[in-house]
């Protein structure tokens, strides 16, 4: 089942792995990056939240591009990101770090957008989950850059070596995204106002809430892990790389396993134990004593944010109407993804005034918020 689901969506799931790849070998460079700009950790923070307005445009631009290029977007887009590796390089001040990081965040957002929604018309072609699998691969892929990224970094290697490796390994990766029958054209989403049926706001806000939950704890421990466990905690460099790599292990077994678990126990409940995972693995990063204990912390936090996101998305899915699924989806997701980007911005901001333990702890509570949101949602979803 697995094997041909994999067949069906080869192409987006060699794109989100490529993407995988970008957000794990750039996660293990930060403190290399930092250093090589000279930047605090409030400016660090800012120019990735440059990252964020170049993605809020392609996520604008991409449904367009998606159709206009048909079944050659995926591996134009491919090439593209692969370009994206050497914006870091070419970077020098904080500024600089900042153009780099809106140029990323558009480059990936093209690719994902248009990817997620290709695997949604192949869902609905062929009838099948293929989301978990595809999300899986992402975090398995950020996991193996995570981890090659940490063993040449102990063995000298910088970001100028680096990051144009992993280019290659995502150029092989671009090849894999060619589709060569047919093309694939989203569905244009409804117009409510023309329907007349107002969509559902509050399922939306909450669905949005538990995104930008989920999102801010994932990606602020992708990006601020590696930077925690040397700084913070003394390890020798290259050793923080492995805080990434723990993060995708676990989030990519989390993702294969947790489809399993929600026939089990239902949606709601998995989110529920889910987020107090999140939670306690936040905290143990917060109070780790030692590089150990906060791996250990990656990898409770890690299985904890592994299936919110598309545990989420099916509870809303159930609430709305099918006509008005792919916008309350997207609405939903944009909310959701200011926290992806926000997290980083706010680990800077926390630790400038404080410490990167409090920054975790902040990512704690913030996890939190998760629990009475999915509680709302799941009643609305009963009542529907």
């Amino acid at each position: 089942m697995i094997l041909h689901a994999a067949r069906l969506s080869r192409a987006p799931i060699a794109a989100l792995s490529a993407i995988g790849v970008v957000w794990g070998g750039f996660a293990g460079v930060v403190p290399d990056l930092k250093a090589a700009t000279g930047a605090s950790e409030a400016g660090l923070g800012a120019a990735l939240l440059c990252s964020s307005v170049g993605a809020m445009l392609s996520m604008y631009l991409a449904p367009r591009i998606g159709t206009a290029l048909g079944r050659r977007a995926l591996p134009l887009l491919g090439l593209i990101l692969c370009a994206a590796f050497f914006y870091p390089l070419l970077a020098g001040s904080v500024p600089a770090l900042a153009v780099a990081m809106f140029g990323m965040g558009a480059s990936v957002s093209l690719l994902d957008i248009t990817a997620n929604v290709r695997i949604s018309g192949l869902e609905s072609r062929h009838r099948l989950h293929l989301m978990n699998l595809n999300h899986a691969m992402f975090s398995v892929a950020f996991a193996a850059a995570a981890f090659l990224t940490g063993l040449a970094r102990k063995a000298g290697m910088g970001p100028a070596e680096i990051l144009p490796g992993l280019a290659l390994v995502c150029l092989g990766l671009a090849a894999a995204m060619w589709e060569g029958r047919g093309r694939l054209d989203p569905a244009a989403a409804p117009d409510a106002a023309q329907s007349g049926i107002r969509p559902p706001w509050t399922a939306i806000l909450l669905t949005g809430g538990v995104l930008f939950a989920a999102f801010v704890g994932e990606n602020a421990t992708e990006a601020w892990s590696a930077l925690h466990i040397e700084e913070t905690l003394g390890a020798a460099a290259g050793q923080g790389s492995f805080g990434p790599f723990t993060l995708g292990l676990t989030m990519a077994i989390g993702r294969f396993s947790g489809q399993f678990v929600a026939d089990r126990i239902g949606e709601a409940r998995l989110i529920f134990a889910s987020a107090l995972l999140g939670v306690i693995g936040a905290l143990v990063l917060a109070v780790a004593p030692s590089p150990p204990v906060a791996f250990a912390g990656v990898g409770i936090l890690g299985l904890g944010m592994a299936v919110i996101v598309p545990s989420v998305n099916s509870i809303l899915g159930r609430i709305v109407r099918e006509d008005q699924r792919a916008l309350a989806i997207s609405r939903a997701w944009m909310a959701g993804m200011v926290g992806f980007f926000l997290g980083p911005a706010m680990m800077g901001g926390v630790a400038e005034l404080t410490s990167l333990r409090w920054s975790f702890a902040a990512v704690a509570l913030i996890v939190a918020a998760c629990i009475p949101a999915v509680l709302a949602l799941d009643r609305q979803a009963r009542r529907s």
